[in-house]
């Protein structure tokens, strides 16, 4: 059973790893894509980010064409409400009349020729009686409406297929069947009073036809002389409505245009008077950040804005004054600590005479004065390197340093240091390993600082390295050369790898300094390693020991772009937990089932020339300055190294 699962998980696996390749393929031309297509918005983009009045302006545009369009809807609206209602009562009124003129005249009596008149005459004069009604009725109007009448019931019978109309009449050339809407013509036959509606008016085809018009169609049930029903129909063209409601939309549009671009110029012109100043400041501030402390802005009027200007000089004029005097005061405490150190010598020299003297014959004193006689050569010693450190970071902040740099191989500066170091490494149990060192790697440097640098971190690592070993790996790669002290003592806290290279500034004062250190040589180290053009950066994490790389580049005044060495090693917490991970999912479990043991330091390589020459990857993410992260451990995971390291 166990034979057949890694054959049934195989073809899973190559699918899932031809869908996470088609997937990134996508991804990728995805990203491609969207950054062809934002690559020619860039400079608009820009445009808007760097130019408040450009968004004012816009933001102002947008803000008026919004609440023209909105007040433009609502006259519109009105406007047309307001005539379509007084439309509707004028033509209300005139088809009232109309209808009362209609419905008289076919209950005035009916004139007969004679005695023998039958129902074919009367049915006649019905007939002519209404086409002279028609003719009557819209010579009224004079254009301003038309006259249809229809035959009762066509309301019913104005179906397809039907002739729908009988007997139908109307004036001005209108198609009756056509302009009264069948539903008004239902309305009307099924109900007694007036309707109306909104519909078109057609004409009958023809040379000359007009187009079809909006109208309003009232209609009536009236009937004829004769009391049979009919249907009257009055049609009131809104030509005029139309053309008056288009001239208000027209007036609304212009004079909205005319508003906001009047509005968008106010805005510019407003923006303007304010943003102006502003740019004044931002440029005279900048110039202010670039050292000319003689700059000022200009003022004119006693505004807000002249007021700003005012105290934006103010504020220059102090700020140049301050710095002034801590220039004055950083030249004077520089000139104070060189001239201190200089004159120093003299006396120290005298001292160191008479104490040597004083120590060489300490086996004639007694045990206390002996005993004050060494500490008083310990003493003079410290205060020799003191003053030393002293010497040369006045140089540096004098900018007195100078660069002997040649080229020169940093194993033979690392065999130096060690050498120096050996006995402090013996007297604290720590055994110095080098990794890296069976190809020559060559630098243009300056062998003095580069050795002092070196010093000053082995001896630290030493120190704090609890008894156990201490690494100095050495790499070159592309155009950078990079040495680092691993050691695996009590490590650093988080936000300690930024401090570390502070002056005088130590992570446990109340911890003794067992060889005699003054406090600024990771200052001064850092001062070396900027003077060659490098870096010297920390790493630490508390219980798992720090880690300080020097780099520096192969040749002269050639900028660093990474380093050769990783700032955090590989043996650290983090990457330990991410190889164990990933041999487990490898494997098929999980990386809880195989964590990484407390306080294990079998990653350390062994010391064998193999091991020496094992390639060291590139780190290209590498930054420029002291500065590095600090991983914290948790406290359940502390206890347990302490634990298993006898603590």
């Amino acid at each position: 059973m166990s034979g057949r699962v890694p054959g049934g998980l195989r073809p899973w696996k190559l699918r899932l790893g031809r869908l996470f390749r088609d997937r990134a393929s996508s991804s990728r031309a995805l990203r491609l894509f969207v950054r062809l297509a934002r690559r020619p918005l860039l400079p608009a983009v820009r445009l808007w980010r760097r130019n408040i009045q450009l968004r004012v302006v816009a933001a102002t545009l947008l803000i008026s064409l919004a609440v023209v369009l909105a007040l433009g809807f609502v006259v519109i609206a009105q406007v047309s409400r307001g005539l379509l209602e007084a439309k509707e009562e004028a033509a209300q009124s005139q088809a009232a009349g109309g209808f009362a003129v209609a419905q008289e005249k076919a209950n005035a009596p009916a004139a007969v020729d004679g005695p023998d008149a039958t129902d074919n005459k009367v049915g006649r004069d019905a007939s002519t009686w209404m086409n002279s009604l028609v003719k009557q009725l819209a010579s009224g109007g004079q254009t301003a409406f038309e006259v249809v009448a229809l035959g009762a019931g066509t309301g019913d019978e104005a179906l397809p297929g039907t002739q729908g109309v009988k007997g139908a009449r109307a004036s001005g050339n209108v198609d009756p069947t056509a302009s009264v809407p069948l539903g008004l013509r239902r309305a009307v036959n099924h109900a007694t009073g007036a309707f109306k509606t909104f519909s078109e008016i057609r004409y009958t085809s023809g040379d000359g036809a007009k187009e079809p018009e909006p109208a309003l169609v009232i209609g009536k049930r009236l009937s004829d002389i004769n009391g049979d029903p009919y249907d009257l129909y009055y049609l009131f063209p809104l030509t005029q409505e139309e053309e008056s409601l288009n001239l208000i939309k027209v007036t609304i549009v212009t004079a909205g245009l005319f508003v906001v671009v009047l509005l968008c110029g106010i805005a510019w012109l407003v923006v303007r008077q304010v943003v102006t100043p502003v740019r004044m400041a931002a440029g005279i501030a900048e110039r202010l950040s670039a050292g000319r402390l003689q700059e000022r802005m200009k003022v004119t009027g006693e505004d807000d804005i002249a007021r700003l200007g005012e105290a934006f000089n103010k504020m220059a004029q102090n700020l140049q004054n301050k710095i002034q005097q801590l220039e004055e005061l950083s030249r004077m405490q520089r000139r104070f600590v060189s001239d201190v150190s200089h004159e120093l010598r003299t006396p120290l020299t005298t001292v160191r005479m008479a104490a040597d003297v004083i120590h060489d014959a300490r086996v004639d004193f007694d045990p206390i004065t002996a005993r004050s006689a060494e500490l008083l050569a310990g003493q003079l010693d410290r205060f020799e390197s003191l003053l030393a450190d002293l010497l040369e970071i006045s140089r540096f902040d004098a900018g007195a340093a100078a660069l002997e740099a040649e080229p020169i191989d940093l194993r033979d500066v690392v065999r130096r240091v060690i050498d120096g170091a050996e006995p402090l490494a013996e007297h604290k149990g720590t055994r110095i390993r080098v990794l890296g060192d069976t190809q020559p790697v060559i630098a243009e440097a300056d062998a003095r600082r580069v050795e002092r640098v070196l010093r000053n971190l082995v001896v630290n690592a030493v120190e704090h390295g609890e008894g156990r070993d201490v690494v100095v790996r050495l790499a070159s790669a592309g155009g950078a050369v990079a040495v680092a002290v691993r050691d695996y003592g009590v490590g650093l806290k988080p936000g300690e790898a930024t401090r570390v290279f502070n002056r005088f500034w130590r992570a446990d004062p109340a911890r003794a300094r067992t060889t005699g250190g003054t406090g600024l040589g990771l200052s001064i180290a850092v001062e070396d390693a900027r003077l060659h053009g490098g870096w010297l950066q920390a790493w630490g994490e508390p219980g798992g020991g720090s880690q300080f790389r020097l780099t520096l580049p192969r040749t002269a005044d050639e900028p660093l772009r990474g380093s050769p060495i990783p700032l955090e090693p590989e043996d650290s917490r983090a990457n330990r937990a991410n190889r164990a991970r990933a041999a487990a999912e490898a494997a098929g479990g999980s990386a809880e089932r195989t964590p990484a043991e407390p306080g294990d330091r079998s990653s350390i390589p062994p010391r064998s020339p193999v091991a020496g020459a094992m390639p060291v990857p590139a780190d290209p993410t590498a930054l420029p300055g002291n500065g590095a992260r600090v991983v914290a451990r948790p406290a359940d995971q502390a206890q347990q190294e302490d634990r298993a390291d006898g603590r």
